[in-house]
């Protein structure tokens, strides 16, 4: 279900407030009642509620979500355990200092020893920063132990993303 969006800024305000509510719809119907009553002195009438239903946006991710560069690495093992007991290995040691927001590993459905890796950054810089880790260093030349063949790195710039 498509998260929604109720935005002050978009409202007429005497107080100018900026508030901004996001959550499931009976959620953020239910916040921004409460809100409008409390800090905007309306009463709480059907009409107002379907007022504030009117004005609910769907979510969609931004700048501010920290997502505007991903690597993708491609790779072909038979050892999809130790994979997976490395990657764990090196999110316990890098805590605190990796700057990666998000991993997903995927294995291809007809060729199951195929598996792509999307590791999310807020930016190239701070990818370049993660990979300078020595943690990744090590995990980069075990990984490539564990794989049949070299893996591709694709790095990939975020043109769109939203919350569907």
């Amino acid at each position: 279900m498509t998260r929604k969006v109720a935005d002050c800024r978009k409202a007429p305000s005497d107080i100018n407030c900026s508030l901004t509510i996001s959550g499931e719809e009976h959620e953020v119907i239910q916040a921004a009642v409460e809100h409008a009553v409390s800090a905007h002195g309306h009463e709480d009438t059907p009409e107002l509620r379907e007022q504030l239903r009117g004005m609910l946006e769907n979510e969609v991710r931004s700048e501010s979500d920290g997502m505007r560069f991903v690597q993708l690495i491609e790779f072909k093992t038979h050892r999809k355990d130790e994979i997976n007991q490395l990657m764990d290995e090196w999110e316990d040691r890098t805590g605190g200092k990796r700057t990666a927001t998000r991993a997903v590993l995927t294995q291809d459905h007809e060729q199951p020893d195929t598996y792509f890796e999307f590791v999310e950054f807020p930016s190239y810089d701070e990818a370049i920063h993660n990979s300078n880790l020595p943690e990744t260093d090590e995990l980069s030349h075990r990984m490539r132990d564990l794989c049949d063949g070299e893996p591709t790195f694709h790095n990939l710039d975020v043109v769109r993303a939203e919350a569907l």
